[in-house]
């Protein structure tokens, strides 16, 4: 990605920090110009998203100096800093930051003459966009705020035809023999299915629900809030199971332990709407270096951003609720997740995003 930054191919109105770099992606950054839409869209190929957001009477909004305020269940658009000029053997994918996720704002990217969003097509040139939508918490951000990241891929000239990079069943079978992927027996179904844990000791907290009414919450303000303020703690029941309502957003975790291997990347695919009403992926990317411990052992869970669909749905504890796929990298990522301060969330259990101080913090 440097030599990209140093060669054109990603460049920006304002310097790309080292911060920025991830092991295996790209944060990008909010321009000051965004806008307050009515609808979500998409420009379909035959238009900008400029020309697409003129037909809307879009409202502007100034992200310089102090920002602003989006408000919950409002639409918004904003440019990003960062601009393309792709080789044509480059493509890209991006997704939401872990805190953007867990903070329950709806976060896709939007390319010129795109029909689907967090898809950068290959060859691509020209700028990017990103639609913002808080669903729990209206959120204050501003120029230069990251909410989401992207990821790039380089082609060879026998796989320009090809679109699934995924690991196979087979072959996730035999990176676990290596060195596990998890501390637990894989359960693969396309993918590595992970199971929602809900069981403990008495009293202990499996998960979080967001309150509907917390105050507004700064993105770029860590460990400035208290929790209490803005979710209610679940226990364990003793059934072990939790009913999950369409309108609340909750904070869960995965049974299982994990470790991402330095030469591969991860990323939370959408379930199977066969196991279940119920959507976990808000921010889906896991970094090589992962959960990977001193002793080899895994020793990070999967925190699950969780809405039900449609209908109150009924989960249990071990219910299968998210499907890893791996993907191998070009090369052992240059510096590992959990290398550095801003390594939010290595050994994590179950935890919520940056922004809040732990329950049991004055």
């Amino acid at each position: 990605m440097k030599a990209m930054v140093r060669r054109k191919i990603i460049f920006a109105e304002k310097s790309i920090d080292d911060a920025q770099y991830q092991p295996a992606s790209l944060d990008l950054r909010l321009s000051k110009e965004a806008y307050r839409i009515r609808a979500s869209f998409l420009p379909g190929r035959a238009r900008t998203v400029i020309e697409h957001l003129k037909s809307l009477n879009p409202e502007p909004i100034d992200l310089a100096r102090d920002g602003a305020v989006l408000e919950k269940g409002i639409v918004y658009i904003a440019r990003l800093q960062e601009r393309l000029e792709l080789l044509p053997s480059l493509s890209g994918a991006a997704n939401p930051k872990s805190s953007t996720g867990r903070l329950d704002i709806l976060t896709r990217l939007i390319a010129d003459h795109s029909d689907t969003f967090d898809d950068v097509p290959l060859g691509y040139s020209g700028p990017l966009y990103v639609e913002i939508s808080p669903r729990s918490f209206s959120v204050r951000v501003r120029e230069g705020s990251k909410l989401n990241q992207i990821r790039f891929r380089n082609r060879n000239s026998q796989q320009k035809g090809v679109f699934e990079f995924a690991l196979d069943d087979d072959q996730i079978r035999a990176l676990h023999a290596k060195a596990p992927l998890i501390d637990a027996d894989l359960d693969l179904r396309d993918g590595l299915i992970l199971h929602v844990a809900l069981s403990g000791s008495p009293g202990q907290i499996i998960g979080y629900r967001a309150h509907k009414y917390g105050d507004v919450i700064d993105v770029d303000r860590a460990a400035a809030y208290s929790a209490q303020e803005f979710w209610e703690p679940i226990r364990v029941r003793g059934d072990a199971r939790l009913i999950l309502d369409p309108d609340e957003f909750y904070i869960l975790a995965s049974r299982e332990k994990m470790q991402i291997p330095p030469d591969h990347a991860a990323e939370m695919g959408p379930i199977d709407p066969a196991i279940g009403e119920f959507r976990v992926h808000y921010a889906g990317f896991f970094d090589p270096g992962f959960g990977l411990s001193a002793d080899g052992r895994p020793s990070a869970r999967a925190v699950l951003e969780v809405r039900s669909r449609d209908v109150p749905f009924l989960l249990q504890d071990g219910q299968p609720v998210g499907r890893l796929l791996y993907e191998k990298l070009a090369d052992k990522a240059d510096e590992l997740y959990g290398a550095t301060a801003v390594s939010n969330y290595q050994g994590q259990g179950l935890k919520l995003s940056k922004h809040f101080r732990p329950f049991d913090a004055i």
